[in-house]
């Protein structure tokens, strides 16, 4: 075939594909669409992914069917939403955990960073360091000058090897040069228990698990892991501005769709995920929930896949240096 002609055979087949792809975007969807949440029903990443895929509908014209499929710190669901047909009909709610963290625990048989295509962020969910009551530090300040005087006698208490508690008690130890002991529940809520009466001394816990028990003064709180105060608990200082800059843990959510699906159906997908994030009810109640929405310009998928690069970068290297391995 002579040169000229290949080149207008090259020009249809873009034209078509361009033009089908444009075709798939504006009839997408046509069918309901599945969310597969991978932890229990119930939990902090079901409520919101409930709260987000309801608006969604009104956005998309078909509903959003939250799945739980749970098991092995969330990838049994992940990795069901990477080996599905990357058409939009299968989304991931994924977090920090799920899309960081078990890229670098366990031995996964999807890859992380290249296996999906980021749809965008929804919430920050940022955690609080607490100590016991009986701990005679009164600020973080004092609290990290009380444990270099005192290594390896107080006690962390958190949710398991390699969950954001876990994690969060590492960074700290490595960025104020204090040791302390890490003792695994089977959940916060009995490490919690054992924090109030002062069998274990410190934690950090997310937002929403920890505010009742600060507001009910059972324990003391010494700051949000987080660049920004709260919006729900504004007298808690930041970790810059208690003595610790730089000590960020937030266990973020956020929607992913399989590697290969149509860039039309990501984007007809982000605007959604955008219009329930603008929604005043939509907002109030992730607000409620201790959750930060993160500004437009961190809603797009490109600032979720950068995100997700940067926390990679960061987490990676501090997970394989403290030799971490998921039970």
């Amino acid at each position: 075939m002579p040169t000229q002609e290949r080149l207008l055979v090259s020009l249809a087949c873009a034209v078509a594909f361009a033009v089908s792809g444009s075709a798939a975007a504006q009839v997408y969807p046509t069918r309901p669409i599945t969310m597969v949440v991978p932890f229990p029903a119930g939990g902090p990443t079901d409520v919101i992914a409930r709260i987000v895929a309801d608006r969604m509908r009104g956005s998309l014209g078909q509903p959003i069917i939250v799945e739980n499929v749970t098991g092995a710190g969330g990838s049994i669901g992940v990795g069901r939403v990477a080996r599905a047909t990357p058409d939009g009909y299968t989304l991931s709610l994924g977090t920090w955990s799920t899309h960081v963290v078990n890229g670098a625990v366990l031995a996964l048989t999807y890859d992380v960073l290249n296996d999906f295509e980021p749809v965008g962020l929804i919430v920050h969910s940022p955690m609080l360091m607490t100590s016991s009551k009986k701990l005679p530090a009164r600020d973080l300040q004092g609290l990290v000058a009380w444990l270099r005087a005192n290594p390896d006698k107080a006690t962390q208490g958190t949710a398991g090897i390699a969950g954001s508690s876990h994690l969060a008690g590492i960074l700290f130890q490595k960025m104020t040069g204090t040791r302390f002991q890490s003792v695994p529940y089977r959940g916060l809520g009995p490490a919690t228990q054992d924090l109030i009466a002062g069998r274990i001394d410190l934690m950090f816990d997310l937002a929403a698990n920890a505010l009742p028990y600060v507001r009910a003064g059972s324990v003391k709180v010494h700051a949000i892991l987080a660049k920004s105060r709260l919006g729900i608990a504004p007298d808690i200082p930041t970790v810059d501005e208690a003595g610790v800059p730089g000590l960020y843990v937030s266990s973020w959510q956020s929607i992913w769709v399989p590697k290969g699906t149509p860039k039309p159906v990501t984007s007809r997908l982000n605007a959604a995920v955008v219009d329930a994030l603008n929604d005043p009810s939509v907002r109030q109640r992730l607000t409620s929930l201790a959750q930060e929405i993160p500004p437009r310009e961190e809603q797009t998928p490109e600032a979720l896949g950068t995100l997700q690069r940067a926390e990679i970068d960061k987490w990676w290297p501090i997970i394989r240096a403290a030799n971490v391995k998921a039970e």
